[in-house]
């Protein structure tokens, strides 16, 4: 029996361009955000690049064992919402690609939210470019945010302001801290090595890179081979440190650390990688893959099968697969005793934006409960 057969699709949502999903819990409610890149326009061509992109942001909370909407969000061209918490305020930063229905905008504001008695208050608007993602992390006491944003063609340097950036907390709202060398900027990954306090941070059009923090600013650290970097995950099983990280075009890979810096280890897959989830589990823990499209923007094949892999014998082997469409990102949760994987689809093998995203509830691992 593989772990596929244990995973079982209890709800599907009706989104459209969905591109994240982020569950939280506050106040005692437990939330699902999914930002949503566009929707369809009638007796327009299918086209992944099209579509109207002034559209909302979904909200949910969970009641009765399944996702009910709530509420929606100002948030055009969703492509990110990350929440996190800064002693008793609660905040959520939301990233916005572009705007418009044709022609697009993609110099814009991305906007992040205050959670005020169970409303999500507008706190600060920032001007971005082409945002793709918001990271939180703390060192010691201070609070930091990692945009990932810009779109560059061949070598043209980004304009001033669209380059990938680290914003801090000053007490009363993010102001910019430094920028990092990119180009086309989609995802971070903070963690801790040895001691170390290191940023992955993941360009489509530049090499991705590990900087590591050295008391003042983040500096570069160690190159990854390779365009369209998509995403990076740490996370440690089987006695070692591992990394992983997903390419569109190109292979996806698993690094060990070794000798103070990561070494590579395993290809994972070949092109279409889009997005991790490491689920820690009592025999070792799982890896969810998202895989989300092979081809081309103008000839995009999004029907995909993302992975589920664990490590056996020293490397990660698939354990179980499920469909994806346009497949964008996953979040493990637990609720009422049970773990659940929230799965984001953003296009249709039609090369439609409006595709459901699929909640699914998880019976592997040790301490699973019946189905």
């Amino acid at each position: 029996m593989t772990d596929s057969t244990l995973m079982h699709c209890i709800q599907e949502l009706d989104t459209s361009g969905a591109r994240a999903a982020e569950v939280f819990t506050h106040g005692g409610t437990r939330y699902l955000v999914v930002p949503q890149l566009a929707q369809d326009i009638a007796d327009q061509p299918a086209q992944m690049t099209l579509g109207n992109s002034d559209v909302q942001a979904l909200v949910y909370r969970w009641e009765g064992g399944q996702f009910v909407e709530h509420a929606r969000l100002p948030v055009p061209g969703g492509e990110d919402a990350e929440f996190f918490c800064i002693g008793t305020r609660a905040f959520l930063a939301t990233a916005s690609l572009r705007t418009g229905a044709g022609p697009y905008a993609l110099d814009t504001h991305s906007t992040i939210f205050e959670l005020v008695d169970g409303r999500f208050e507008v706190f600060q608007r920032i001007p971005t470019s082409a945002a793709k993602q918001w990271t939180h992390f703390e060192i010691e006491d201070r609070h930091f945010l990692a945009l990932a944003q810009g779109v560059t063609h061949g070598d043209a340097p980004l304009a001033p302001g669209a380059e990938s950036c680290i914003f801090e907390w000053d007490g009363e709202r993010f102001a910019k801290r430094q920028t990092v060398r990119s180009g086309w900027g989609y995802n971070w990954a903070f963690f801790e090595v040895e001691g170390q306090k290191l940023l992955a941070y993941a360009d489509h059009a530049v090499p991705s890179q590990l900087l590591r923090w050295n008391g003042e600013a983040f500096e570069p650290f160690q190159e990854f081979d390779g365009k369209s970097g998509r995403a990076f995950c740490c996370f440690e099983t089987a006695g070692a440190t591992w990394l992983a990280f997903a390419c569109l075009h190109e292979e996806t890979v698993l690094f060990r650390w070794t000798d103070g810096r990561f070494a590579p280890h395993q290809v994972l897959s070949g092109p279409g990688g889009r997005e991790f989830e490491w689920i820690p589990t009592a025999d070792g823990g799982r890896l969810v893959q998202i895989n989300f499209l092979h081809g081309t923007r103008e000839a995009p094949i999004p029907r995909l099968q993302s992975t589920i892999s664990r490590m056996q014998d020293g490397l990660m082997v698939p354990v179980g697969e499920f469909p994806t469409s346009g497949g964008t990102d996953a979040t493990c949760f637990e609720a009422e005793g049970r773990r659940y994987l929230m799965v984001t689809n953003s296009l249709s093998g039609e090369v439609r934006f409006r595709t459901p995203s699929r909640v699914y509830r998880l019976d592997f691992g040790a301490g699973k409960e019946p189905a």
